[in-house]
């Protein structure tokens, strides 16, 4: 794959960097990120498209140097991350468009996509050093309880991850953490996410609509909180570590 002189980099994180490279947004990876993460998220994002839901159309995978990265169409327009920002007086208006959005990918089935209880639990096992014993071995009965759904879930599903053209549908990003599942688990994500990026107002917001229109209790997101923030623990950032455990310990009994 190659990547333009004039490229511009979009957003920088830990493993990856991405790329308005013209026509195309490339992301690429960091050497340490395995192939098999990277193809499997192609495969999500292509799974997602399947399914009827408004995605970038992929173009490529392939390889930048030494690193993996994936290239799809570039599609214009703000974030609702940046509406958000920039336009604080349409909040409610705004988280509306949000909810909505993640509701129509719920109502969405993809049987080929990953389960969420398969992948909750390989992520929870995969930090012994992290959590006791005791503790993993309640959140996992905890999970093995929890009734079978089969619903679309992003599972990183932020505003910034939602494109607003200014023609046509909005468009979902980043399909990385999808599986299907229940979508309390999904919104419980969502918000932890929120209060992590330090929007704690929107959050209880968005928490609060999110219930509504879907017409469930809080109480019922809360029972995948210790669940979703013990596996959030296994990506693996540190400064987020202090912060999940908090909820993992509340939400575990202790």
């Amino acid at each position: 794959m190659e990547l333009s002189k004039d490229k511009k980099v979009i957003v920088e994180r830990h493993n990856k960097v991405v790329y308005d490279n013209g026509d195309t947004v490339v992301k690429v990876f960091n050497g340490s990120k395995p192939a098999a993460d990277i193809l499997n998220e192609g495969l999500n994002l292509a799974r997602a498209e399947q399914a009827g839901i408004a995605v970038p159309a992929l173009t490529e995978i392939s390889k930048v140097g030494n690193s993996w990265a994936i290239a799809t169409l570039k599609v214009e327009g703000p974030t609702l991350r940046q509406l958000f920002k920039d336009h604080p007086e349409k909040t409610d208006e705004l988280l509306d468009k949000f909810v909505d959005l993640e509701l129509a990918i719920h109502a969405h089935r993809s049987p080929l996509l990953p389960r969420q209880r398969d992948k909750f639990t390989r992520m929870i096992n995969s930090i012994p050093d992290v959590l006791s014993d005791d503790v993993r071995y309640e959140l996992l009965m905890k999970l093995d309880g929890m009734k079978n759904h089969a619903k679309v879930c992003h599972g990183d599903f932020v505003p910034s991850n939602v494109i607003i053209p200014e023609k046509g549908e909005p468009v979902i990003v980043d399909w990385a953490h999808a599986t299907q599942g229940n979508g309390a688990a999904d919104c419980a994500t969502s918000y932890l996410r929120l209060l992590l990026n330090g929007e704690k107002e929107l959050a209880e917001k968005y928490i609060a609509k999110y219930c509504e229109k879907q017409g469930c209790t809080r109480e019922y997101v809360n029972e995948w909180m210790g669940i979703v923030a013990a596996a959030e623990l296994a990506r693996g950032r540190v400064h987020e570590t202090e912060f999940l455990l908090r909820w993992v310990n509340v939400y575990d009994g202790m």
